[in-house]
């Protein structure tokens, strides 16, 4: 049975692949973008599959507008992507407060949006599937990433609440959680902090780990998520990426470590 997605940052990198995706195989996309001509070569190819709609998800009154109209066009929503977001990078003393609430308003506040707007649609039919595209940062982290890393946590814990919240009403949540790959979300999508010269050797240690690193293209993400969106038990969290595995598990790891040494004092806080 074919799906019906809506899906946000439809324009470029992973939101481009899942469109792709999903029409390839025919499904039918609300394919969302900031400007409707990066959607022309879609509605070309694919036709009345595409409905394209102009979206801002910092703009609350135009998500519900967006969600309705994709009701209206297709009867009903069974996969919802919120993708769209950028990165903001810097130490935590270089941010500025308004751009760290313009990353917070789109990288938490647009998911949240969508996911508010789209939930009545989803608990009426009792099924869907909300697909967050979160980050390796969403999980652990590292110097430089404070701003990005800060909205992916909100959305991780955001949405690990909603899985719990929906299920009884047949709704699934996942987040997808990348590594680095090559798109632009590591160049145009990226915004720096205003630098300090205290910070230099940071800055240079970030732009070293960029040019060496070797990113994989998002050519396959495609195939990806139609795995994780065709599973009867779809998971909650899933890397996207082998690189987050060879690093994050080491992180918990040594959290677990941490709060065992450290269980006297949890004790002591009880008066133990």
């Amino acid at each position: 049975m074919s799906k019906v997605w809506f899906i946000t940052g439809s324009s470029r990198g992973f939101g481009r692949q899942f469109a792709l995706a999903a029409l390839e195989r025919g499904d039918r996309v609300a394919a969302t973008a900031r400007d409707t001509k990066t959607l022309n070569d879609l509605v070309e190819r694919y036709g009345d599959a595409v409905l394209p709609l102009r979206l801002d998800v910092t703009d609350r009154t135009q998500v519900f507008e967006a969600v309705a109209a994709a009701k209206e066009r297709f009867g009903r929503l069974d996969v919802v992507v919120n993708n769209a977001g950028y990165s903001l990078i810097g130490a935590v003393e270089e941010l500025g407060e308004p751009e760290l609430r313009d990353q917070l308003e789109t990288n938490v506040f647009g998911a949240f949006h969508v996911t508010q707007a789209v939930l009545p649609v989803l608990r009426e039919q009792g099924s869907g599937h909300i697909v967050q595209v979160s980050s390796a940062m969403g999980v652990a982290t590292f110097a430089g990433t404070g701003g990005y890393s800060a909205s992916k946590w909100a959305l991780e814990g955001m949405s690990e609440a909603l899985s719990q919240e929906v299920a009884a009403f047949g709704i699934k949540v996942t987040m997808v959680e990348p590594g680095g790959f090559a798109t632009d979300f590591a160049t145009s999508s990226v915004y720096p902090a205003h630098r300090q010269d205290a910070y230099e050797p940071l800055h240079a240690s970030l732009n070293q780990m960029g040019a060496s690193a070797q990113m994989p293209g998002p050519e396959s993400v495609g195939g990806a998520i139609l795995q994780v969106v065709d599973a009867e038990e779809p998971p909650l969290r899933v890397f996207f990426g082998e690189e987050p595995a060879q690093w994050v598990p080491a992180t918990y790891q040594q959290r677990l470590e941490t709060w065992a040494e450290w269980a006297h004092v949890s004790k002591a806080a009880e008066g133990k």
